[in-house]
């Protein structure tokens, strides 16, 4: 087998090509024929008779799809490919809303969650009377995310009604109010899933933050999931769909495990190297056991 590693075009810094490497040196040591091929070298081409999907033939090739590029992902899965991960996992993981949503009614534990009404770009939010509504179910302080963003960013916290309300004049676009879980204030652990195993591990903590993300100056270290923990990461990613992906999970009541969130590209460098783990070789590792099993 062949297999195509498809990455977005546009994102080449430096932690998105290192990325890359580690994949492509995972293929190599598992003697796997790839090539890296990024989303704009695939522009798709519609008809009533057929997809193309440029660089990449109609061959049935596995695609590890390390991108959100949601149409040509459905495209590449249209012509027979098997994804992963599959386009429809990412597309829920890649919106707070559709996630909290999916996993709802799962017996996951996750904070009481009210996605925002829908409102459009060019009206916003000018009627804010829906806050007074989910005030009834919430306490302050408060979480308010956007729906889409990243390592971090575009997680808000408001203490008040005045705070909430300047945070949520800023959004038009869809977004969620959680309930705070005061008993994880700065701190979280990152877990990677592959296949239905953790395999990587990392607690989190910031000094000055409410959130732990690495990215926003918070610290790291190795951890080792208790049972708990582990099986509520792994039952996310089976309800979801997922191959792989990396879990947050807070620490609830008396450590009780409480899911954050979900990513399905979750850059793994970071646990790598806290953990000297090798999340790369184990994703190819999976898809080589799974595909056309």
């Amino acid at each position: 087998m062949k297999l195509w590693i498809v990455v977005n075009h546009f994102l080449r810094n430096n932690k998105f090509i290192e990325l890359e490497k580690c994949f492509a040196k995972a293929a190599i040591n598992n003697d796997i024929q790839y090539e890296i091929v990024t989303n704009s070298e695939c522009l798709s081409g519609l008809t009533c008779n057929g997809i193309s999907t440029g660089i990449i033939p109609d061959d049935g090739n596995p695609i590890l799809f390390w991108d959100k590029d949601i149409m040509l992902a459905r495209c590449l899965e249209k012509n027979g490919h098997r994804l992963y991960n599959p386009s429809n996992a990412i597309e829920i993981c890649d919106n707070k809303l559709l996630t909290a949503v999916t996993l709802a009614k799962s017996n996951i534990t996750m904070p009481l969650t009210i996605p925002a009404p829908m409102t459009y770009s060019n009206v916003g939010y000018n009627d804010i009377s829906f806050l007074n509504q989910a005030m009834e179910l919430l306490d302050y302080p408060l979480i308010v995310k956007e729906g889409f963003g990243s390592f971090g960013a575009q997680v808000y916290i408001a203490r008040n009604f005045e705070e909430l309300v300047s945070i949520t004049s800023d959004i038009s676009y869809p977004f969620l109010l959680q309930e705070y879980i005061a008993s994880s204030h700065g701190k979280d652990i990152r877990l990677q899933v592959v296949g239905d195993k953790v395999v990587a591990a990392m607690y989190r903590y910031s000094d000055n933050d409410f959130r732990a993300n690495i990215t926003n100056g918070g610290k790291m270290k190795a951890y080792h999931a208790n049972d708990k923990q582990a099986e509520l990461a792994v039952k996310c990613c089976k309800e979801l769909g997922l191959d792989f992906a990396g879990v947050d999970i807070l620490f609830g009541d008396n450590d009780e495990p409480v899911l954050c969130e979900v990513n399905s590209n979750a850059h793994f460098k970071n646990i790598d190297d806290c953990t000297g783990s090798d999340v790369a070789d184990e994703i190819i590792k999976h898809i080589i056991m799974t595909y056309n099993s």
